[in-house]
């Protein structure tokens, strides 16, 4: 019979790409990983790893385990969690990692109501707006706005995000309001230089998916500078509906080409795929889930 830690031994190295980073991320010795993948070489009678002095690689017959007995181990934890969770207070530090701009909006409030239900949980948040290695910064959990790259991460959707063209009042009366995007040529179009579209926004246009080129006289590359020049008059902007909700919950804005707006933006929260998640964890992005879809994004 395989040992477990044999086993997981295995699978860390085929994660990680080494005996040396398996043993770091196990908190083992390089011999200990080294003898237990030996022993399941031994017990299984064929290689499972090459190794190298740089790296070890799975043979064939080394990936069709890893991929069967991941998810096995996966299983084993998750059933072992589950069972020590129906009896345990959610406890422990929680680091997460988020926007510098959505974290203060939407997360602290959630948050601060987490923290009150359960006393027995430490919360740190980090606010980057750079996709952070969550297994070597040490995170339990991101929060990550935008289409996510291929990775080994597991992600859960907690919304949809509008993407929304708006300007004051004010500017639609003096220049009037466009009603196709194509109008956005005739009018003063506020550029953020730091955002993908720049200058070239997405519209739905008989169902598919087009950049309008826009122009105008103020360019900068500040979220909130550009949303408050529109909120002031300068003209029309472009931004994800949470950026200006406040905004236009005040009347200091009002929407325009709603039903030209591009698909939404995902907000995800996402974590390690080797890591079974704790009750802390999991009750936090559940609580989290629940929270934000009373928004309206």
């Amino acid at each position: 019979m395989h040992r477990l830690d044999d086993l997981r031994a295995f699978v860390a190295i085929v994660d990680r790409g080494s005996l040396t980073n398996a043993a770091r991320g196990l908190r083992r010795s390089l011999q200990s990983v080294s003898r237990s993948l030996a022993a399941l070489e031994r017990e299984i009678g064929v290689e499972l790893v090459r190794r190298t002095t740089r790296r070890s690689a799975p043979t064939e017959a080394g990936i069709a385990l890893f991929r069967r007995v991941k998810a096995a181990l996966a299983e084993i934890d998750a059933a072992a969690l589950d069972a020590a969770d129906k009896h345990a207070e959610p406890a422990g530090l929680l680091r997460i990692s988020s926007s510098s701009a959505f974290a203060p909006l939407y997360l602290i409030p959630v948050i601060v109501a987490f923290l009150g239900e359960h006393s027995a949980v430490e919360l740190e948040l980090e606010l980057s707006d750079a996709y952070v290695d969550l297994v070597e910064r040490g995170f339990d959990l991101a929060v990550r706005i935008g289409a996510l790259p291929e990775s080994s991460l597991v992600a859960k959707r907690l919304a949809d995000l509008r993407r929304v063209v708006f300007a004051a009042p004010d500017y639609f009366k003096r220049h009037g309001r466009p009603k196709q995007p194509a109008d956005l040529a005739r009018h003063q179009c506020i550029i953020r230089t730091a955002a993908r579209e720049n200058d070239a926004w997405p519209f739905t246009i008989d169902g598919r998916l087009r950049k309008i080129k826009v122009g105008g006289r103020f360019r900068t590359s500040g979220a909130i500078a550009a949303n408050e020049a529109a909120a002031l008059g300068l003209g029309i902007a472009n931004a994800p509906l949470w950026q200006v909700r406040p905004l236009l919950d005040q009347g200091r804005v009002e929407l325009a080409l709603t039903r030209f707006e591009p698909p939404p933006i995902p907000l995800n929260a996402v974590w390690p795929a080797s890591r079974v998640l704790p009750a802390k964890t999991r009750l936090f992005v559940d609580f989290l889930a629940t929270e934000l879809a009373r928004q309206k994004f």
